[in-house]
């Protein structure tokens, strides 16, 4: 498992992908290259793991990441639960087809902090199903960016 520390990704550079991962969807984000910016990428409608992972993998390699940042759904007591354990497996078996370095980062309110911003800017209904898992992935991904910062 290639678990990996904010310190080890400090002593790496380019692109970083970020996932904010669902039981239905898993939401990505890209940063640029000089990791100052998170965009949005798309979302992975879930079907089964091969396939998820494999959907995953290819976006990893397409856009020339250099480490996977994974969003930790921890619970708001600090505590792990059944959501956390599961995206650790999904990480586990992740590495099992590709060794790829992984970091997690705590994504608690992550989805209502997104989901907050969109309804301020009047976004509809639809708008926001259909964004806010790849928007929350951004969200995840320039927290991290900016923890590199200082």
């Amino acid at each position: 498992m290639a678990y990996i520390t904010l310190d080890d990704l400090r002593e790496t550079s380019g692109a970083l992908l970020g996932l904010d991962p669902g039981t239905k969807t898993l939401g990505l984000a890209i940063s640029d290259r000089t990791r100052l910016i998170a965009s949005p990428l798309h979302t992975i409608h879930r079907k089964k793991f091969t396939p998820d992972a494999q959907s995953l993998l290819k976006t990893f390699q397409e856009n020339e990441a250099t480490a996977l940042v994974v969003g930790l759904p921890i619970n708001m007591d600090g505590s792990h639960g059944p959501r956390t354990q599961s995206v650790r497996d999904f990480c586990t078996n992740l590495t099992r087809i590709e060794d790829i370095p992984i970091f997690l980062w705590d994504e608690r309110l992550s989805t209502m902090a997104v989901t907050r911003t969109m309804l301020s800017d009047d976004m509809s209904r639809a708008k926001r199903a259909k964004n806010v898992d790849k928007m929350a992935a951004a969200y995840i991904l320039q927290g991290v960016l900016d923890r590199l910062r200082t």
